[in-house]
């Protein structure tokens, strides 16, 4: 009876999840009103313009359309969404690494996307460095999608879906790799995240337990030197002290510049959201922030050429660590991650 009751709550509980999350009939025309940029308030100016990117509803749908379709990929089997999960403010829940076709396991963990339209580059180690040539990373690596763009072009114009698609979006049929990456820039850099109870207490619209309080107050001393506000990142590289996996051996931003130095730094990921996506860090080694906190702990057991700012951390009382994870839960945005623009066209 006991066993009948739980697979009930388990079934009652997945379609919660399924249809919070999908909701019912969400597919929709998306007026001019639901791609305006708006920029919220107290953020800097964004780095990426869509000044020769005009904003459209058409080419949002069609960015949405690509970027959830499989046949980016070699196989079509693998989209950017089986990776880049909704329900996981876009990251890839509960994998440590990258999963790509045939199977296959990549080097880092899958970097969630929120506020692209404010990095100057992309990917842990940099390597990118415009939002609109982001997605050839991905599509071109050979234990990811393992594609190139002539062949995506190829199969798209041999689609009647596609080719009445970017007719609606750019005026004509001609399919080129110029619209498909804009049209996915256009998708991916309308994914602004600052909704949260963070944002609302700091507009003064909600209030924040003692316990959240203290976080944040730790969080600024502790913390905020890289993960700074209002986007929760300074976009810099930095060795937080990990010890590399003797296994994928990855040097970070040192293999984009040549310089000994930058070894084993990676880029700052942004806090925001960072409830729903983990494993952490570029490894994903760590399954939960309690374990992220610890290790920021424990200067002792850094490894390599640290970057200063970790020393200042400094020991954390269990009390401190209840409370900084406390703050950092209020950096959960639920408009963004059930945000019905971003939902899988296929799913009606």
């Amino acid at each position: 009876m006991k066993n009948k009751v739980i697979s009930i709550w388990f079934v009652f509980f997945t379609c919660l999840v399924f249809f919070g999350f999908t909701g019912v009939n969400t597919y929709f025309d998306i007026s001019q009103g639901d791609v305006e940029l708006k920029i919220p308030e107290c953020f800097p100016e964004t780095v990426y313009k869509f000044k020769n990117n005009k904003l459209s509803p058409e080419v949002f749908i069609l960015g949405r359309k690509l970027f959830y379709d499989p046949i980016l990929s070699k196989d079509s089997t693998t989209s950017c969404a089986s990776c880049h999960q909704r329900i996981a403010a876009f990251a890839h829940i509960d994998h440590a690494l990258s999963h790509g076709i045939n199977g296959l396991i990549g080097k880092r963990n899958v970097p969630a996307l929120q506020n692209l339209i404010w990095k100057d580059a992309f990917m842990w180690d940099g390597g990118v460095n415009h939002l609109e040539m982001q997605p050839l990373s991905p599509i071109t690596n050979p234990v990811e999608m393992n594609e190139t763009i002539i062949n995506i072009i190829v199969k798209l114009k041999r689609s009647p879906e596609y080719v009445e698609a970017f007719n609606k979006a750019f005026g004509d049929t001609i399919i080129s790799s110029e619209r498909i990456l804009k049209s996915l820039a256009q998708f991916t850099g309308l994914m602004i995240s600052a909704n949260s109870r963070y944002d609302k207490y700091m507009n003064g619209s909600d209030t924040f337990s003692s316990t959240e309080k203290r976080g944040l107050e730790l969080f600024l001393v502790k913390c905020a030197s890289c993960h700074q506000e209002p986007l929760f990142t300074d976009n810099s590289y930095k060795n937080n002290g990990l010890k590399p996996d003797s296994s994928l051996k990855d040097k970070g931003r040192g293999v984009i510049t040549g310089i000994e130095s930058d070894n084993y730094k990676f880029k700052v990921p942004s806090l925001r959201n960072i409830e729903m996506t983990y494993p952490y860090m570029h490894d994903g080694r760590f399954r939960n922030l309690y374990q992220v906190l610890e290790h920021y702990a424990n200067s002792e057991k850094y490894s390599g050429n640290v970057s200063e700012e970790m020393y200042a951390i400094g020991k954390l009382s269990d009390q401190d660590k209840t409370d900084i994870i406390a703050f950092l839960r209020t950096l959960t945005d639920k408009s963004f991650i059930y945000d019905r623009r971003f939902v899988d066209p296929s799913i009606k």
